[in-house]
C-alpha cells in the first residue's frame, strides 16, 4: 500500500468505509515489554507488591482497553470483539506482555490488540512505580494478523525492536545442565498452553496452567503463558505457542476421548518426530494410581527444535507429567540442541 488509508485525497482525516468488505474471522496478536528491575519482577511473580494482584489487574485493564479502542483512537471502527486475551511472561528484569484480539467482521483488530498491550503495560507501570518509578514500557508492536483478503501477516524478523527483550529471549543457562551438554543455540524458554473451552470463555478457572508455569519457572525457564484456548481452537493455540520457537511447549487438556478433545490430533499435525516413550511414561505413571488415566491420548514429540508434550487437563495428570518430565528435560533439550547424545550401554 503506497498511500495512507485514513487520509483522503485532500489530506483530511477520514474513517475508512468498510461496508463493502466481507465478514471474516480476524485475529491480531501484539506484544510489548515493561523494562524494570529484577526486584520488581521477583515481587510481581510472588504477588507481593504493595498493590496486590498485579497481573490480574493489568490483564483486566488490557481487556477493557481493547473494548474501548474506538473511543480512544478517533478513526477506529467499533467492533464486536469475540475474544481478548492478555498474557504475561518474565525475563530477569522484564515483564513481557502479549495480547490477542478476535472478531468476525469487515475490518481487522490490530488496534484492539495493540491497545490491550499498551493499557496493560501502563497499568503494570502504575502498580510498580512505587518500587521502580523509572520502569519503561517498550516495543509495543503488532506480531501477527489473520483474516480478510490479505490472509496471514507476520512481523518480519528484521523489524523486531533493537536491544529490547522479547518473549523468546534466551535467559542465562540454568543449574542442572552439564556444560558439555549446552550449545550456543540452547534457549531455556517454555510455553504453557491450556485447552479448555470453559476457561477460554470464563465459565471456569484453570488450575493446571499456573502450576506448570510456576514449576517451569523454578527449573529456570523463562515462561510464556498460560495461553488459554478453547478446545476447537487448540490448533491456533499451538501455532501461537510455537511462534517464537521455544525450547518446550507443554499443553494441558483436550487429550481424552470426548468429541471435542482434539489436542493430540492438532499436536501430531505440527510434529516432525514423535517421542512415544515420553507420552507412554506419563500414561503409565497415571495409570498406576488411577486406571482411567489410560484413556489419555496425549502425545509428545519435536516440532522443529521445540519439544511439545501433551498432559491431561487434571491436576493429578499434570503432577504425574511433571514427575516424569523433570529428570528428562535437561538431557532431552541438550539432545535437541545437538549435544548430550550419550548412548546407554
Amino acid at each position: 500500500m503506497s498511500e495512507l488509508s485514513h487520509v483522503d485525497r485532500e489530506g483530511r482525516a477520514r474513517m475508512v468505509d468498510v461496508s463493502a468488505k466481507s465478514d471474516t474471522t480476524r485475529i491480531a496478536v501484539a506484544a510489548g515489554e515493561l523494562c524494570t528491575t529484577a526486584e520488581v519482577v521477583a515481587l510481581v511473580r510472588a504477588d507481593d507488591m504493595p498493590k496486590a494482584d498485579v497481573l490480574s489487574t493489568a490483564r483486566i485493564a488490557g481487556i477493557a482497553g481493547a473494548k474501548k479502542t474506538s473511543e480512544l483512537i478517533p478513526l477506529c471502527h467499533q467492533l464486536a470483539l469475540s475474544s481478548v486475551k492478555v498474557e504475561f511472561g518474565f525475563t530477569e528484569d522484564t515483564i513481557t506482555i502479549e495480547a490477542s484480539a478476535k472478531t468476525k467482521g469487515p475490518t481487522g483488530v490490530e488496534m484492539e490488540a495493540l491497545t490491550a498491550v499498551a493499557v496493560a503495560g501502563l497499568t503494570l507501570h502504575d502498580m510498580v512505580k512505587a518500587v521502580d518509578p523509572a520502569a519503561t514500557l517498550n516495543g509495543v508492536r503488532l506480531l501477527t494478523k489473520d483474516g480478510g483478503k490479505h490472509g496471514h501477516w507476520e512481523r518480519p524478523a528484521e523489524r523486531a525492536p533493537v536491544d529490547i527483550p522479547t518473549l523468546a529471549d534466551e535467559p542465562e543457562p540454568t543449574e542442572g545442565i552439564a556444560p558439555e551438554e549446552l550449545s550456543d543455540s540452547d534457549q531455556r524458554t517454555a510455553v504453557v498452553l491450556v485447552a479448555s473451552t470453559g476457561a477460554a470463555i470464563g465459565t471456569r478457572a484453570d488450575t493446571t496452567g499456573p502450576v506448570l508455569a510456576e514449576w517451569l519457572g523454578g527449573l529456570g525457564f523463562s515462561v510464556r503463558g498460560p495461553l488459554i484456548y478453547a478446545d476447537a481452537e487448540i490448533d491456533i493455540g499451538l501455532a501461537d505457542a510455537l511462534r517464537f520457537e521455544p525450547s518446550l511447549v507443554i499443553s494441558t487438556g483436550g487429550t481424552g476421548a470426548s468429541p471435542t478433545d482434539a489436542t493430540p490430533e492438532a499436536t501430531l499435525a505440527v510434529l516432525d518426530r514423535e517421542l512415544p516413550g515420553v507420552a507412554e511414561a506419563i500414561r503409565q505413571r497415571g495409570t498406576a494410581k488411577f486406571p482411567l488415566a489410560a484413556l489419555s491420548r496425549g502425545v509428545a514429540g519435536l516440532a522443529g527444535r521445540s519439544v511439545v508434550v501433551n498432559l491431561p487437563g487434571s491436576p493429578g495428570g499434570v503432577k504425574d507429567g511433571m514427575t516424569v518430565l523433570e529428570p528428562l528435560l535437561d538431557h532431552l533439550l541438550a539432545q535437541v540442541a545437538g549435544g548430550g547424545n550419550h548412548d546407554n550401554k
